[in-house]
């Protein structure tokens, strides 16, 4: 939604109150002292035996308050819309989301006693909606995902509501310089063998990840490249290689999370070095053989995180070059289990991971498959 949209005109815009302006500063509190409790989620090594020499390292964004990575864009997204004054005592935050940024979101608004309501595919897991729920916001069902954000703009305008709008406002709303996700990799791996990862490696929803984590790389003169996973259905893949980011699918993305069928205004693509398509069967094989490593369940977007991983692991290995590759956990595969950890519903859905499940032991016992 265009910034004309989303606010009054300059000339009807009523002087905000001294109680109004109270408020904000003591929203603001909250959600600083929300941070100061949160503290940086861990970096985990992730130990491939057929691997060896590439050293792969899993930042758990699932450990935060709200159980993904989406925490931290939530709190950034409450931080600039107080800032900006377009959130009062009295405003509804309205979200289009695939869930988890709802489910943030709703927490944050209910810290600071603001209704709240998301805007979600009829696909999402109704153990995101039931934590969604939790945090007292109100869930709106949406047929056609491509609609998600068509309808939170639409409640937005026909109510006191304001619209986060996660997917234009993600890269403006994070601080990309200090105390993000990618200061907190950067000094964990500062103490690793191979401190300075030769990538990371992110998936794409709105873009924000990836754009945060390359300019914070520039900003300090990290050398580590870039790489976004894309699932089947999504723009970004196709819309970087075109060099068009103008360009859309009409299939919207299976893997619950990252994905768009239009290229996201906060994905830059001249901060990224390259974007690696991945099989939607990948990703579910992937998460499903990585949650068997680690212990415990991930998402799909992490298994699509980690086959990336992989990949460049592997062509690193290939090419005899020793290093490190970080990636992200984004959430927790509890929020899936009526879901991708349910072999009928995969296969209602087309998908099937079985192809990639030797590929899969290949890395953990040679090393062998071929990276494209």
């Amino acid at each position: 939604m265009s910034q004309q949209l989303r606010t009054r005109p300059p000339e009807a815009a009523p002087c905000a109150t001294r109680a109004d302006r109270n408020w904000v500063r003591h929203a603001l509190r909250l959600l600083d002292a929300e941070a100061g409790r949160s503290g940086w989620t861990p970096l985990l090594p992730f130990r491939v035996r057929g691997l060896e020499g590439v050293d792969l390292y899993l930042k758990d964004e699932s450990l935060h308050p709200t159980g993904s990575l989406k925490h931290r864009l939530a709190r950034s997204l409450f931080v600039q819309a107080l800032c900006n004054g377009d959130i009062g005592p009295r405003t509804t935050i309205i979200e289009a989301s695939s869930g988890s940024t709802a489910v943030s979101e709703a927490y944050f608004a209910q810290i600071l006693g603001l209704p709240f309501v998301a805007v979600l595919p009829r696909a999402t897991s109704y153990e995101k909606i039931a934590l969604i729920e939790r945090h007292g916001g109100r869930v709106e069902m949406v047929d056609d995902p491509t609609h998600v954000v068509r309808t939170a703009e639409r409640l937005a305008e026909g109510s006191e509501g304001f619209f986060m709008d996660q997917f234009t406002f993600a890269s403006q709303a994070t601080n990309w310089r200090d105390d993000n996700i990618a200061s907190e990799m950067f000094s964990q791996m500062s103490r690793e063998p191979h401190p300075v990862p030769e990538w990371v490696v992110v998936g794409a929803g709105t873009g924000g990840t990836s754009t945060c984590i390359a300019r914070y790389a520039r900003h300090k003169g990290i050398g580590s490249r870039v790489a976004v996973v894309d699932p089947d259905g999504s723009a970004f893949y196709e819309g970087w290689r075109r060099k068009d980011m103008t360009f859309t699918t009409s299939t919207p993305s299976r893997i619950e999370g990252i994905g768009r069928t239009r290229v996201e205004p906060s994905f830059v693509p001249n901060l990224v070095d390259e974007v690696i398509p991945v099989p939607d069967g990948a990703s579910i094989a992937t998460m499903r053989w990585a949650s068997d490593l680690l212990g415990r369940r991930v998402g799909p977007s992490t298994g699509t995180n980690i086959w990336g991983a992989l990949r460049i692991a592997q062509r690193m290995r290939a090419s005899r070059r020793e290093g490190s590759v970080a990636t992200v956990i984004c959430d927790s595969g509890e929020r899936y289990a009526s879901t991708y950890y349910d072999d009928a519903w995969v296969a209602a859905r087309g998908i099937d991971p079985t192809p990639w499940n030797d590929l899969l032991s290949q890395y953990q016992s040679t090393g062998l498959p071929r990276a494209d």
